[in-house]
Order: C-alpha cells, then structure tokens, then sequence
C-alpha cells in the first residue's frame, strides 16, 4: 500500500511517501504556508494525488513518553487531515527526527541556512521509514 508521512509544523510541513511495496520512502514535498486547516487540507490533497491509503503524522512526545502540548497539536491535526481526505490517519512516535535530519544534512556539508529548506522533508522520510520497519517488525512478530 501506498502510504505518506507528514513531519507538520506551523511553518513548514515536509511529506514523503513510500512505494506500492512499503519498501522505499522518498520525499514528497514541502507545504510553505500557515494556517492549520489550510494545511491539512493541502495534506489531504497531495495524498489523493499520490494515491495514498494510509497517512502518519509525526507526533513529538516528550522524551519520557507524555503528551506534551505540540503532541496534542500534531494529533489533532491527524484528525483534521483524515476528515478532509476521507484517508486512514495515525500518529507516530516522532522523537528526535528533525535532529537526525539536521545531522544528516549537516553531514553531507550543507550549510545551517540551506537545511530548512530541507530539514522537514527529511525528517517526514525518517519518520516514514521508522513507521514502515515497525509495520515489518509487527508483522513478523504476528506471522511466527
């Protein structure tokens, strides 16, 4: 199944989106624009566009496991975005995926200034693919 990832900020909003085979996770794109039900609504219609069945939302619990005030924010938006798309939605556990993606980023040499314009469309690839290993690790799990 095809499914996408979104790494939501009030700023920027980076996508990706695995293949048919829930192999690969490739970056989808960047929403550069504010407004909440704007951006879920633009959510919702790249993942029409992209044939998404399946939406993730990042969500950034605390470090300790609570829900924290930007966690509740991240699931109510995941319910914005499965009401204006008419797709499945989920939250999933998101810590630390934008440090990963600037360390990534700033490994390959990019420069500070340059990563956010990257940063969240790395960090929703990340996020796609920890959600496609535990779906793996799940399914073995019940397969054996």
């Amino acid at each position: 199944m095809i499914i996408m990832s979104v790494d939501y900020g009030d700023a920027r909003t980076g996508l990706a989106v695995s293949d048919k085979t829930e192999f690969l996770a490739s970056a989808a794109g960047l929403i550069a624009r504010p407004g909440f039900k704007k951006i879920a609504a633009e959510v919702a219609r790249r993942a029409g566009e992209l044939g998404a069945e399946l939406i993730v939302v990042g969500d950034p619990v605390n470090m300790d496991g609570t829900e924290g005030p930007r966690s509740q924010k991240c699931r109510d938006f995941a319910r914005e975005v499965e009401a204006a798309s008419g797709i499945p939605t989920v939250t999933f556990d998101e810590r630390l995926t934008s440090v990963s993606a600037h360390e990534i980023l700033s490994a390959s040499g990019m420069k500070m200034k340059k990563q956010k314009k990257h940063v969240d469309e790395l960090a929703a690839v990340i996020i796609l693919e920890s959600f496609l290993e535990e779906r793996k690790r799940a399914a073995k799990g019940e397969g054996e």
